[in-house]
This record gives structure tokens, C-alpha cells and sequence, in this order.
């Protein structure tokens, strides 16, 4: 080797070495970005059509919390958030004179679900947008509350929708504790202080008042399922059960307008907005996939804001339901995600 490729090659190995010193001592800190998160800017992204008016599809999938997610690898926004932010994108446009809003939801929190009930009202009266619900697998409970405000709401032939009510979740661990010989002293300052606690059986008077609070939930479910749908009284009586009912039997009772596919819903969109047949149809996405299309739920899947390290299945769910009152269909629940 002569000196001028030994002089090369110390000069290589000194610059590397160099480098490398300056990246352990932290003077230089390089980010290395792997996975989409929060922190990236929803883009709007064509599904098909070439039109200037725009239909803009809205995935709803899963547990309805305003609790963002976490993971190990990546940060989720709570479901209220991403809609909500989708809505105020949308509300931006005034190209976008449509919002299909695809819901596959068990429901969720009593709070979340109402905001995004408000929000959805609040995004029409202000753009006078149209608003097509398209019910996926499951649109129950809150599911179905976030869809009173559409001006129209199709099912697929295989949806399960209703549940309208509520239910108080209220975990007990009074006789695991006696069991094992643990007790818990309470001091509080008035009898009703520590009411729907789990180191205790709950007294008949607690019941009483909890009971209370159940039916004034369920009776604004109730009142708003009324005032956006015509339901008879016989259907009405029947909806109060709180049972869930197949697309055909909610279609009969007044809970959905039609059954059909998403490509049905698609068309009703258009037709409400009195668009035309080359509409653009449009999402917004933190990525970009290729041969994107309608039947795409990516990011837009939420946990409910707790942190998991593995997927656990039907049980990653029952995590998220803190106690407290839900408009929710547990059952389904179990594989919300």
C-alpha cells in the first residue's frame, strides 16, 4: 500500500472514529422515525373519484373513549380526538360537502360518546354537510348514539345495532378480600362518601340512588333516539328493552333507513349532496398506502388509552372500562379493537 492510500485510510478511520465520539457524547442526537403516530399530520388522501366536490369517509372503530392510546413503538390518539380533529378538517373545505362516517363500535363512555354526538351536530349545522352513517359489524349502544344525527343511516345486511341504554360498571372485590383475610378502613366525611366502593357490598340505598343515575342516562338516550329518529310507540317500547337487533329487524323497528354496503352508502351520500357521479372521495390519513381504498380502517383504531405490551386478545378491552357508566354493549366489547 502506498502513502497516499495509507493517508486516505487513516483519515477514513479517524473521521469515523470522530463521528462516533460525537454521537456518544450526545452532541448529536439523530431521530430515527419507524411508525406513524400522533404526532403526525393527518393528509388528505384520495380513494377514488375526480371531482371538485368531495365525500370525506370517516372510520369509527372500536371502544369510544377520549383516553389516547399507547404502545411501546407508537403513540394513538383517543377515538374523540381523531374524529373530532377529521371534522374540524373537514369543516375547513368547503369542497367537502359530504361525511360518510363508517362506524364499527360497541360504544364507550357516556361522556365520550355525547361529545362526539355534539360535535357531529355541531359539524353540520356549521358546514351543512350532509351525514351518511354506514353500520359495519357492530354499531351499538354508543355506536348508535354518535349515528342519531345522520341524515341517513344504512346497515349491512349483517349488522348488529341497538342496545340503547345504559350500564354501570362496578368491579368487586370484597369477597376475594375475605377470603384472604385483607379489610379496608374508610373514614369519610359524609355516609355516601364512598358509595360504588369494591371493598364493600353496596347497600340497599346506594342501589336506589345508583339505579337513579342508570335510568336519567338511559332516559337521555332515550330522548335524543327520539328526537332524530320516528320511531312508533310499539318500536319505542321495544327499544327501551335495550336487546340488539339484526340490519332486518332494525330496519323494520326505524333504527337504520336502508341496508346495504358501503358502496350503497357511497351513492346515498352523493345523492343527499346532489353531487355528481365523479364525486372524489377522500380520507385523512397520518400514512400514505398504496391502492388505498374504502375499506381501509388503518389508524383509526383505538385502545382506549391504555398501555399494552402484547395483544391480549378479548381481554385488552375489559381493561378499558374503568368504573362508571357506559352506553355499551359489553358483549361485543370483548373484541372491540
Amino acid at each position: 500500500m502506498n502513502i497516499y492510500a495509507k493517508t486516505f485510510k487513516g483519515l477514513m478511520l479517524g473521521g469515523a472514529a470522530m463521528a462516533f465520539a460525537v454521537f456518544m457524547s450526545g452532541c448529536v442526537q439523530p431521530k430515527f422515525k419507524i411508525f406513524t403516530d400522533t404526532r403526525d399530520p393527518l393528509q388528505e388522501r384520495v380513494l377514488s373519484g375526480t371531482g371538485k366536490d368531495k365525500i370525506l369517509m370517516i372510520p369509527i372503530s372500536g371502544f369510544i373513549s377520549d383516553v389516547p392510546g399507547f404502545s411501546l413503538i407508537e403513540s394513538k390518539p383517543s377515538m374523540l380526538q381523531e374524529a373530532v380533529s377529521q371534522l374540524r378538517i373537514a369543516a375547513l373545505d368547503p369542497d367537502v360537502k359530504s361525511v360518510l362516517l363508517k362506524i364499527n363500535s360497541p360504544g364507550g363512555s357516556v361522556t365520550a360518546s355525547d361529545i362526539l354526538y355534539h360535535e357531529i351536530k355541531k359539524f353540520k349545522k356549521e358546514t351543512g354537510a350532509k351525514v351518511i352513517v354506514c353500520m359495519m359489524d357492530v354499531c351499538a349502544s354508543g355506536g348508535y348514539y354518535i349515528s342519531l344525527p345522520a341524515d341517513l343511516i344504512v346497515a349491512h345486511p349483517t349488522t348488529v345495532t341497538g342496545s340503547v341504554g345504559v350500564i354501570f360498571v362496578q368491579p368487586k372485590v370484597s369477597g376475594l378480600m375475605g377470603k384472604i383475610g385483607v379489610s379496608v378502613d374508610v373514614t369519610k366525611s359524609g355516609q355516601n362518601k364512598d358509595m360504588g366502593s369494591p371493598f364493600r357490598p353496596q347497600t340497599d340505598e346506594e342501589k336506589k340512588m345508583f339505579q337513579a343515575l342508570i335510568d336519567s342516562l338511559g332516559q337521555r338516550f332515550m330522548d335524543l333516539a327520539k328526537a332524530n329518529r320516528k320511531f312508533t310507540p310499539e318500536a319505542l317500547k321495544n327499544i327501551a328493552t335495550g336487546r340488539v337487533y339484526i340490519a332486518g329487524d332494525a330496519l323494520k323497528l326505524g333504527l337504520v333507513d336502508k341496508i346495504g354496503y358501503i358502496s350503497d352508502a357511497l351513492e346515498e351520500a352523493r345523492k343527499l349532496a346532489k353531487l355528481t357521479d365523479d364525486a372524489t372521495v377522500i380520507a385523512y390519513r397520518r400514512s400514505f398506502y398504496p391502492h388505498d381504498n374504502i375499506y381501509n380502517n388503518t389508524n383509526n383504531s383505538y385502545d382506549g388509552g391504555k398501555v399494552s405490551l402484547v395483544n391480549l386478545g378479548i381481554f385488552d378491552n375489559i381493561k378499558n372500562m374503568s368504573p362508571g357508566f357506559y352506553y355499551m354493549w359489553t358483549p361485543s366489547a370483548m373484541n372491540a379493537h
